[in-house]
C-alpha cells in the first residue's frame, strides 16, 4: 500500500482513548457517537497543518495545530476525534461529525489506489473553509512539520469552496496559486488598489 498514515504522538492517541472511554464520548454533542450500542475505536491518525497566508510568489507556509482521529463504531467511520498540543502535552480537544469525516475517509481510500507512496496529513484553509487531504512525497518525514512540496498531491475534502472539485487531485503547484488568490484581501472601499 502506497499510502503511509503515520504514528501519532503517545499523548495524542491516549489523550483520544481517554475520551474515547469516558462517559463524555457517548454524551457529547455528537449524535453519531450515541446511537452506536458497541465499542468506538480512534483510527487513520492525520496530523493536521493549517496553511498561513504568504505574500505571492512565497513558498508556503504551515504550522501544525493538531492530529485528527476517525471515530470507527464497528466497520463505520462516525465522527472525528482532535487533540491539540498544550503546555503538558496533547489535550482532547472535541469529537465532531458531518461530512468532513466520510470525504476524509473517501480521500484515503483514493489515495490507497495512487501509484506512488504518499505520507497522509490534512491541510486546512480556514479563510477558505476548505480542508484537504495532503499527500506529502516523503514518507520518512516528520509528520508534524514541514510545508507542502511543490510535486505533493492535495486532495480538497467536500465540502469545497465553489470553483474546487471536491475529489480531485491537485498537485499543490497547481492548487495553492489558485487558492492564493483568494487568500489576498480585497481592497478598502474607497481606496486606489
Amino acid at each position: 500500500m502506497p499510502l503511509h498514515v503515520s504514528q501519532p504522538p503517545a499523548a495524542a492517541l491516549n489523550a483520544v482513548l481517554t475520551a474515547l472511554g469516558s462517559p463524555a464520548a457517548r454524551e457529547s454533542g455528537t449524535p453519531a457517537l450515541r446511537s452506536v450500542p458497541g465499542p468506538l475505536s480512534a483510527d487513520a491518525p492525520l496530523p493536521v497543518h493549517v496553511l498561513s497566508a504568504t505574500p505571492a510568489g512565497a513558498a508556503p507556509s504551515t504550522r501544525l495545530v493538531g492530529w485528527r482521529f476517525l471515530i470507527r463504531g464497528g466497520e463505520l467511520s462516525l465522527a472525528a476525534a482532535d487533540v491539540t498540543p498544550a503546555a503538558e502535552g496533547w489535550v482532547f480537544s472535541h469529537f465532531c461529525e458531518g461530512p468532513y469525516v466520510a470525504s476524509t475517509e473517501r480521500a484515503l481510500r483514493q489515495a490507497e489506489g495512487a501509484q506512488a507512496p504518499w505520507q497522509a496529513r490534512l491541510l486546512s484553509v480556514p479563510d477558505l473553509y476548505m480542508l484537504t487531504l495532503w499527500l506529502h512525497g516523503n514518507t520518512e518525514a516528520d509528520p508534524s512539520a514541514g510545508s507542502p512540496a511543490p510535486e505533493d498531491m492535495l486532495i480538497p475534502l467536500a465540502p469545497a469552496p465553489p470553483g474546487i472539485a471536491a475529489h480531485r487531485p491537485h498537485r499543490v503547484a497547481d492548487l495553492l496559486p489558485r487558492l492564493a488568490i483568494r487568500l489576498v484581501p480585497p481592497p478598502l472601499l474607497g481606496s486606489t488598489a
